[in-house]
């Protein structure tokens, strides 16, 4: 009792679903797409191979912009480290319990995004920070002294972190009849 397989026409065909005429039409018209592709060599378009080629495209152009993004984000987090460890090695270490006996007078003052700061120093590190052998970072929330060679380090790789780096001054040759000239004006004048 073998009984011979039908093909999904016939099977649409025997359950009703089609009509012989549509079973009739759907036939022609593959035999004449078989035609056309053995006579005359001609692709047809599968639309939806194309449309999976171009979502795969789309997806590949999408994978490498985020991969893109992930490696600019590891580069600013090795960047960050880079500078971590700079100031952590190099900062100049100052007395914090000797704070509380420094009055305004002792405090290095200077701007920060806008902002009046100030770091209270002794008076020499003051000195060198106006003279620009020092100069001041920024650490998360805290500022550091760092001499200008670490500085200038620092600022290669991130010049948002270094908030005071002056310049050493190389003062101007003094002019023979200037008045004043014996007469030397402090880095930390009050008015």
């Amino acid at each position: 009792m073998s009984q011979k397989k039908l093909s999904l026409q016939e099977q649409l065909l025997k359950a009703g679903l089609i009509t012989e005429s549509q079973a009739k039409t759907a036939k022609t018209e593959k035999y004449r797409q078989n035609q056309l592709i053995r006579n005359h060599k001609v692709q047809l378009v599968d639309e939806a191979k194309e449309q999976a080629l171009k979502a795969q495209a789309e997806q590949l152009g999408k994978d490498k912009e985020l991969n893109k993004l992930k490696q600019q984000q590891e580069e600013q987090k090795q960047i960050a480290a880079q500078v971590r460890q700079l100031v952590i090695q190099h900062r100049i270490p100052i007395d914090e319990n000797a704070i509380d006996e420094y009055d305004d007078s002792f405090a290095y003052h200077f701007i920060d995004k806008g902002k009046v700061k100030k770091l209270f120093v002794p008076k020499n590190i003051r000195e060198q920070i106006a003279g620009g052998q020092l100069a001041i970072v920024k650490l998360g929330q805290r500022y550091e002294v760092v001499k200008a060679e670490i500085a200038n380090k620092i600022k290669a790789r991130n010049s948002g972190s270094v908030v005071v780096l002056t310049e050493s001054s190389n003062a101007p040759p003094a002019d023979k009849n200037d008045p004043y000239a014996d007469y030397q004006i402090p880095d930390d004048l009050m008015w």
